[in-house]
């Protein structure tokens, strides 16, 4: 198989790269590595989600309610802020000293967290978390790209998404049994700490080391980075996420405050495609965004479909333990294990696309069928009410999963294939904005209209009880909530009832990014790669 040499348009031969790591490293050694990359994978997906169950007892302790949501949508905006620059930081340094890197500031974040005095403080070690965080997923995915058989590389991708998804669905169950537990919420982020402690050795002795630019000294480096334009993607995320999260919540839509800062994250995105558009303050070879990848049209319906496939799982991971939360009752533990059948029917669906991709060959038809499973099940979703039994909303939710287990990895694997080794790096960092950039705006998104959509449901289903906003507003924050615990029990019947069907409302997003998904897997090229490695052999 020949790969695609984007830059040119040309075709490039698939022989290895003489300055790719030796292929006799030992398989003890791999081996290894390999599982602490899934574990780190795991903490960093634990991590993602681990704030979902633990609010509710940082709120009693620290106050500040208009604060509260950045304890959980500050993680996932920091990785998205940083993916960029992190994979140019990954073509130009040793991988393992990268990872070493991320891993402290993932450590650090995290003992942050676990002591912080107040709010503020918990707030930026999230951030610093998820800088971290971020680093060691995207050294996971960089490692498999330059030290797997081509044959395999589909596969360990998969394990790598299958241990992200299993530290996903972990997190509101960790964090719920801390949440309820003497330990206190405390430990849902430092238990980082013993965890990371027995990864250390493998991390420092073990995993082996590739630089990719061994010429060039650090300050070169250093030189050669596009830090404009990280500077603007950076902006342009955050903004637009911290623009979502006051809208209507802390700030009216209507106020000079939210006007501005909407104003301001318009001038940033202009700014940041003009300046990667024409290479302002850098080159084209250094911009931060690989720009060369959109002349190619299936990876534009890649991105486009990963990053539908990642609203969908974002959706459901988060606002499924909330409904059961609210309409059955259930403490942050119970709410959590609910996610059960759906984290095992995604995990398992994820495994089966990485395993059987190589063998097919066919990408396009896992796009396809993907999209057919997300949009009944979204639709589905669509329809639950405080009434709909457990068994349902099971059903529905294993729909979703289906979907977006078999179209969540597979694109690392793909890209891979049609890229020549220069581009890797741009082709897993063009995915990991997709995948984990939309999951990161999916959930600001989200979190937005249930904020705005349940606060206007409740105040026009509760006119007659003249009840303040604030009381609204804290009452979407659980049925466990102080205020809604000492409320008369038909304003509990009404406000479970609106917040199901606000529930519902959320589950549109993931209607129409299943519908787009659905678009976007027809107009993508029906062709058989060859991720066996076959073809590759016998170029060389």
């Amino acid at each position: 198989m020949a790969n695609l040499d984007v830059e040119s348009g040309e075709k490039a031969s698939s022989a290895p790269n003489p300055e790719a790591p030796s292929p006799e490293l030992a398989r003890w050694k791999w081996t290894l590595t390999l599982i602490g990359l899934c574990l780190g994978s795991l903490l960093y997906g634990l991590d993602t989600t681990i704030a979902a169950d633990v609010q509710a007892p940082i709120y009693e302790q620290f106050g500040e309610i208009e604060n509260l949501t950045w304890v959980g949508i500050g993680f996932p905006m920091a990785s998205v802020a940083v993916i960029l620059l992190l994979g140019r930081l990954f073509d130009l340094f040793d991988v393992k000293i990268i990872n070493i890197v991320s891993v402290a500031l993932f450590e650090g974040g995290s003992a942050l967290c676990g002591g912080a005095p107040n709010m503020s403080a918990l707030i930026v070690g999230r951030v610093i978390a998820g800088i971290g965080g971020a680093g060691m997923y995207l050294a996971a995915l960089t490692y498999v790209s330059v030290f797997a058989e081509p044959s395999k590389v589909s596969l360990y991708n998969a394990l790598m998404g299958f241990s992200w998804g299993v530290g996903a669905i972990l997190g509101p169950v960790i964090g719920g049994a801390f949440a309820v537990s003497s330990a206190s919420w405390r430990w849902a982020f430092y238990i980082n700490l013993p965890l990371a402690g027995l990864l250390a050795p493998a991390w420092l002795f073990v995993f082996p080391s590739h630089n990719p630019a061994p010429s060039l000294d650090v300050f070169t480096k250093l030189r050669t980075l596009d830090w404009v334009g990280a500077l603007l993607n950076a902006a342009t995320y955050t903004l637009f996420i911290v623009a979502l999260t006051f809208s209507g919540a802390r700030f009216a839509w209507s106020s000079s405050t939210v006007i501005v800062i909407w104003a301001v994250w318009a001038a940033c995105l202009l700014a940041f495609v003009l300046q990667q558009t024409f290479s302002i303050f850098t080159s084209p070879e250094r911009r931060i965004f690989p720009v060369h990848l959109l002349r190619h049209k299936d990876f534009i319906l890649l991105y486009i479909a990963t990053s539908c496939s990642a609203v969908a799982n974002g959706v459901a991971i988060y606002y499924m333990p909330l409904f059961f939360a609210f309409t059955h009752g259930d403490g942050p533990l119970q709410a959590a294990v609910r996610l059960l059948p759906y984290i095992i029917v995604f995990i398992t669906f994820v495994l089966i696309a990485g395993g059987t991709l190589p063998v097919i060959g066919r990408w396009s038809i896992y796009f396809v069928v993907g999209s057919v499973f997300t949009i009944a099940g979204s639709a589905a979703m669509f329809t639950i009410r405080a009434d709909t039994s457990p068994a349902k909303v099971y059903a529905y939710e294993a729909l979703i999963a289906i979907g977006s287990g078999m179209t969540f990895q597979i694109a690392y694997a793909v890209m891979a294939a049609k890229v020549t080794r220069k581009d890797q790096a741009n082709a897993i960092g063009f995915i990991n904005v997709a995948q984990l950039g939309t999951t990161a705006l999916a959930l600001a998104i989200a979190s937005c209209l249930f904020q705005n959509l349940g606060f206007n449901f409740l105040k026009d289903a509760l006119t007659d009880y003249d009840l303040d906003d604030s009381f609204l507003r804290a009452a979407l924050g659980g049925a466990a909530s102080a205020q809604l615990q000492s409320a008369p029990p038909e304003v509990v019947r009404i406000t479970v009832e609106t917040v199901a069907y606000t529930i519902a409302r959320v589950f549109g997003t993931c209607i129409a990014a299943s519908a787009l998904l659905a678009v976007s897997s027809v107009f993508m090229t029906w062709e058989k790669l060859d991720l066996t490695g076959q073809e590759q052999e016998k170029a060389i």
